[in-house]
C-alpha cells in the first residue's frame, strides 16, 4: 500500500529573485507592421501581457499566495512504479445523516493542476457553511497529475490518459475508498472517463465537463445530422484554435526551451488560452484576476512542467481509436458550459455514454470551476445526489 505523507509548499527565495530578473528582462516582440491595433487577432495581446508581466515582475505577492494555497490539506504518495503524486485531499467537515462524505477524484487539465479546483473544495467539502445541504457533503481528493504541478515527471515515455486513471484508481484505494465518484474537465474529463470504463466496479458515477475532441470511425450516415454537425466543427475548430494541441502532440519538446526558459513566454502561451476558453467576452479579467492567472503561471514555472505538461498530449495522441469508441456504461453526467470549446449534441452524448444527466449551465467556460465555482458545484451536487447510497455497496 503506498504511503501517503503530508506535503508542504515551499519556494526557494533564489527562485523568486531568478524570475523576476528574467520578467525584467524580457526581450519583446513588435506588433506586425499595419496590425499595431491586432489586439489577440493573431494571438497574445503585446500591450495586455507588458503589463501583466510588470506586475508579475514587481507587484505580485507569491508568498501570499503560496501560503494561502497552502492551508489547503497537501500530500503526496508514491504510486506505480514509485512516481511521486501530489494530491489535496480535503475530507467532508462533518458527517451527514447518511454517513460521511462522497468520496470525490477531480480531474484537471492544460493548461493548469489543482489550482483549477481551489475554490470548489471548501464548497464541496462543507455545503453546510456555504448555503448547500450538509447532506451534500464529499470527501475531496485533487491530484496533479504526472507532469503536472507538484506531481513528479514521468521518468521514460510520457503517460496517458489510460495510465493516469489507473493511477488515480490505485490512490483512491490507498486513502481507503474501494467506491468513488469521478470528475473532471479537459484531460482530467478522459481520465475520468476511463476510471470509468476500467474501473466501473469501483466508480460510482462519473461527471465530465465535455465530451472530449469528437473522434468517429464508423458510417457518418449512421450519425444523426447534428451529429455530422458537430464532427464537422471539431475539424473546424481543429483548423482555427488547434495548433498549440498540434505543437504539443508532435513536436512538444521544441516549444519546451522557450517556454521553460522565458517566464513572458510561458504567460504569452497560457494567457491566451486563458482568454480564450473562458465566458469572459474577450476581458479575460473578467474571469480572473491578475493575482489569480499568476498564481497558476507560477506555479508552471517554479516546477518547470510546462514541457512535461505538454508531452501528454503526445501520449493521448498514440491512444487506439478503438479506445475512443467504448461507451461508459457509468451513470454519467455532462455540464457543458456555454464558453468553452465545443458544444455536443445530447445524440453524440448518448451514443458515448449512459447518460443519466445532461445540462446547459448559464455561465462559464472550460475552466467553469474556477470561473463560476458556485455553478460549478451546484451541477456536482445535483447529479451525485441519486448516487450518494451506493458508495457503501460491496466492490
Amino acid at each position: 500500500m503506498p504511503a501517503v505523507e503530508p506535503f508542504t509548499l515551499r519556494t526557494d527565495p533564489g527562485a523568486l529573485e531568478d524570475l523576476r530578473a528574467r520578467l525584467r528582462a524580457t526581450r519583446w516582440p513588435d506588433a506586425p507592421d499595419g496590425l499595431e491595433d491586432a489586439g489577440w487577432a493573431l494571438g497574445t495581446d503585446l500591450d495586455y501581457l507588458r503589463e501583466l508581466v510588470a506586475y508579475w515582475a514587481d507587484e505580485f505577492d507569491w508568498e501570499a499566495q503560496e501560503a494561502a494555497l497552502g492551508k489547503l490539506p497537501h500530500y503526496r504518495a508514491r504510486l506505480g512504479d514509485g512516481l511521486g503524486i501530489h494530491f489535496v485531499h480535503a475530507k467532508a467537515a462533518s458527517a451527514s445523516a447518511s454517513g460521511a462524505g462522497l468520496p470525490l477524484v477531480l480531474g484537471h487539465g492544460w493548461p493548469d493542476s489543482f489550482w483549477r479546483y481551489t475554490k470548489v473544495i471548501p464548497l464541496l467539502t462543507d455545503p453546510g457553511a456555504h448555503g448547500g445541504d450538509p447532506a451534500d457533503a464529499f470527501d475531496v481528493i485533487v491530484p496533479d497529475m504526472p507532469g503536472y504541478g507538484y506531481s513528479d515527471k514521468p521518468v521514460g515515455p510520457p503517460l496517458n490518459s489510460i495510465d493516469v486513471a489507473g493511477l488515480w484508481a490505485e490512490l483512491m484505494t490507498a486513502l481507503g475508498y474501494p467506491r468513488f465518484g469521478a470528475a473532471g474537465g479537459d484531460i482530467g474529463s478522459h481520465v475520468s472517463r476511463y476510471l470509468a470504463l476500467d474501473h466501473a466496479e469501483r466508480v460510482i458515477a462519473v461527471h465530465r465537463m465535455d465530451a472530449g475532441l469528437p473522434i468517429y470511425t464508423g458510417d457518418p450516415a449512421d450519425l444523426t445530422p447534428e451529429e455530422r454537425a458537430w464532427l464537422d466543427s471539431g475539424v473546424k475548430w481543429g483548423g482555427a484554435e488547434g495548433a498549440y494541441a498540434a505543437m504539443h502532440r508532435t513536436k512538444p519538446q521544441t516549444a519546451a526551451f522557450g517556454l521553460t526558459d522565458s517566464p513572458a513566454g510561458l504567460a504569452a502561451w497560457i494567457v491566451e488560452k486563458l482568454r480564450s476558453w473562458s465566458d469572459c467576452d474577450g476581458d479575460i479579467e473578467r474571469s480572473y484576476t491578475k493575482d489569480e492567472i499568476l498564481t497558476n503561471l507560477t506555479i508552471y514555472w517554479l516546477t518547470g512542467t510546462i514541457g512535461s505538461s505538454m508531452r501528454m498530449y503526445s501520449a493521448n495522441g498514440a491512444i487506439p481509436v478503438a479506445q475512443h469508441a467504448r461507451r461508459v456504461e457509468v451513470p454519467s453526467g455532462f455540464s457543458l458550459f456555454p464558453g468553452d470549446l465545443l458544444q455536443p449534441p445530447r445524440a453524440w452524448l448518448d451514443r458515448i455514454a449512459n447518460v443519466a444527466r445532461a445540462t446547459h449551465p448559464p455561465r462559464g467556460g472550460h475552466f467553469a470551476p474556477f470561473e463560476e465555482p458556485e455553478l460549478y458545484v451546484e451541477e456536482l451536487r445535483a447529479f451525485f445526489r441519486p448516487f450518494r447510497h451506493f458508495r457503501t455497496a460491496a466492490v
